[in-house]
């Protein structure tokens, strides 16, 4: 899933800001296809990392619980700008994805 990932880093007062949002379907498994009747299978992101300078900032592990193209916001400190962050994810379905941006 090339390209499922946009990220914007800003720096105020000594904290990074990071929001992205990420393409994904984010199927739980329990819902039925209208046309079929079968169970959707499961396909949901797992793992999220976001790391600055080899430095792991933020993990989470996820769900089928999030909704589907999910948006997320989270603020650490020991960055600055110019300063890489680059956020990554895995499915449960072995697919993954990362994307960087500068922090402004």
């Amino acid at each position: 899933m090339a390209n499922s990932i946009k990220i914007r880093a800003k720096l105020k007062d000594d904290v990074v800001q990071v929001k992205c949002l990420m393409t994904h379907p984010m199927e739980t498994g329990l819902r039925k296809d209208s046309k079929t009747g079968k169970l959707v299978p499961a396909h949901f992101i797992n793992e999220v990392t976001a790391t600055v300078g080899g430095k792991t900032v933020m993990s989470a592990d996820w769900s089928g619980g999030i909704s589907k193209n999910p948006y997320l916001s989270f603020d650490f400190k020991g960055a600055g700008k110019g300063d890489e962050v680059t956020i990554a994810w895995k499915d449960n379905q072995g697919g993954s994805d990362s994307a960087s941006a500068k922090i402004g």
